[in-house]
Order: structure tokens, then C-alpha cells, then sequence
């Protein structure tokens, strides 16, 4: 399952981060690493952005790159 494809409210732990090389980079230096709980809060009227929390802070990106973070939903293993 894809990060784009979580309901609003529901949590899931991050599996891996597969954006291009830069991207990738810049998501895991801003604490969205493989193990990391994250939380969907919102998402805009017309999908894009999508407003995650995790590690005690809030952090959006675009539906395009939630696409490319795989993620486990809890509750569900």
C-alpha cells in the first residue's frame, strides 16, 4: 500500500521511500525514514497536498510522492 492510498485519521508505518535520489534524500533527513509511525491528518479539497504528522511535527507533500512511500497500515500485520 501506497501513502496516497491512507485514509484521513488512519496511521502507518513507513516500508520505504522510493522518490528520485534527491527527493529521497530530502524526505529521510526530514524524518520520514523506513520504521517511522506517520499519521494522515488532511488532505486538500483537490487531493494535493497531503498533511502528514509524524515525529511530533506536521509535514506535507504532494499526492505524486506519496505514491512512491510504501507504507504498512496499523493494525494491519
Amino acid at each position: 500500500m501506497t501513502l496516497k492510498d491512507v485514509p484521513v485519521g488512519a496511521s502507518a508505518q513507513v516500508l520505504s521511500v522510493n522518490c528520485g535520489r534527491r527527493l529521497t534524500r530530502r524526505l529521510l533527513e526530514m524524518g520520514l525514514l523506513p520504521g517511522t509511525q506517520v499519521r494522515v491528518v488532511r488532505i486538500a479539497p483537490l487531493g494535493d497536498p497531503i498533511e502528514l504528522r509524524l515525529r511530533n511535527y506536521a509535514l506535507s507533500v504532494r499526492r505524486s510522492e506519496a505514491s512512491r512511500i510504501t507504507v504498512a497500515l496499523e493494525g494491519a500485520r
